[in-house]
């Protein structure tokens, strides 16, 4: 009989919900291209400005300031940019601030010179040093250009949220632009974009249970964008070149819709989280659960065992039927420690486990985490007299 697996990897991506699954397939029945002005052509823009709407309202933006992309890293790689227009005129960013524990989409820089990103440390806990960034901005040369600073609102691995009122008040007194990459954080805590101090936000459909393939910027309003990175036909208002994507929009649309309505109903609640922590103390009270001690997402967790790489311990869990993350979906294929966890002085650890949950974690799959662990736990102990003997 096969075993019944557990899923706990809700960061690297969520189950496509099936609202977003019937939006996708009505979408895909449809002929007509958005652009077109004749019956169909209307029919599947009404669609597409339908998902505009439920998008905007996720954050509370105006539907006319998304911009649909194929996900969050085109949205990152077009907003981290020197080269921004207000209106008509150009205007000039010339250095990129981010937190060192940002996404590699975020680190990478988009369209700067590795020379114009400064990384700005975070904490033990892994909060952003205000105090550094305020320093920065300070001396930042504004004949040059504008400070442009992009920090995540919740981060991918550990779920410690930034305080990003905080950074986007202290962003605007030095006249910069502040870039959000709200994928972890949308749908899972409330997001205001009028409230939050950013000038953008990015997005991602199958984080929150729509399609891979489809993200969004949101703006606080139009008057300043960048330039456009995919550049041809008018889409977009001519901000993202290229057919819209209807059904992975549409679906996307719903997904949104899906979880505004849980986020105003009864949100997500960190019971799961505590649960598991919980248990992971009880089992092995020597782990290490990292970020613990800041504000988190409800969802997250990221701890490490003791004498015990994340690597071997991720396929441990796999082979017990349990999906989670050794780090970031992103790169946790890779050998080697954590940029976040390096970024928070563990960089000389053994790695870390993420596992990240949704409302409809049962408590039969924390179960069997828990167990699973237990089971590792134990072998780990009964190897270490071994260990030592050898030694």
């Amino acid at each position: 009989m096969a075993r019944n697996r557990a899923y706990l990897d809700y960061n690297a991506s969520a189950p496509l919900i099936p609202a977003a699954r019937d939006a996708v397939v009505q979408a895909l029945e449809l002929t007509g291209n958005p652009s077109s002005v004749h019956q169909e052509g209307r029919a599947t823009k009404a669609i597409l400005e339908a998902a505009r709407r439920d998008v905007a309202a996720l954050v509370n933006a105006k539907a006319d300031h998304v911009v649909f992309t194929s996900g969050a890293t085109e949205a990152a790689s077009t907003l981290l940019t020197p080269n921004y227009v207000m209106g008509r005129a150009a205007m000039r960013l010339s250095r990129l601030y981010v937190s060192a524990s940002e996404h590699p989409c975020i680190l990478a820089g988009g369209q700067f010179h590795a020379d114009q990103v400064e990384k700005v440390p975070v904490d033990g806990q892994g909060l952003l040093d205000l105090t550094r960034l305020r320093a920065l901005l300070e001396s930042h040369d504004r004949n040059e250009g504008l400070p442009l600073v992009a920090v995540q609102a919740a981060n991918n691995e550990t779920g410690v949220l930034q305080p990003i009122e905080t950074i986007g008040a202290l962003v605007k007194e030095f006249g910069g632009l502040f870039v959000v990459d709200a994928v972890q954080a949308a749908g899972r805590i409330p997001l205001d974009i009028t409230t939050c101090s950013a000038d953008y936000l990015i997005l991602s459909s199958h984080k929150i249970g729509g399609p891979k393939g489809v993200g969004a910027i949101v703006a606080i309003s139009d008057l300043v964008m960048p330039k456009a990175l995919v550049r041809g036909g008018g889409q977009e208002k001519g901000h993202r070149a290229g057919t819209e994507a209807l059904p992975m929009i549409a679906g996307f649309g719903a997904a949104a819709r899906v979880a505004d309505e849980r986020l105003k109903s009864e949100g997500w609640r960190p019971r799961h989280r505590e649960a598991i922590e919980r248990g992971i103390r009880a089992i092995a009270p020597d782990a290490i659960i990292y970020g613990e001690m800041a504000e988190r997402l409800p969802n997250t967790t990221f701890f490490a065992l003791a004498d015990i790489k994340a690597e071997t311990v991720q396929i441990a869990f796999d082979l017990a039927g349990i999906a989670l993350s050794a780090g970031s979906a992103c790169s946790s294929g890779k050998v080697g420690p954590s940029h976040v966890l390096a970024a928070m002085g563990h960089g000389e650890g053994m790695g870390g486990l993420r596992v990240s949950t949704a409302p409809e974690t049962s408590e039969a799959d924390i179960a069997q985490f828990l167990d699973a662990l237990k089971d590792i736990v134990a072998r780990r102990d009964r190897l270490k007299p071994a260990a030592a003997d050898a030694a």
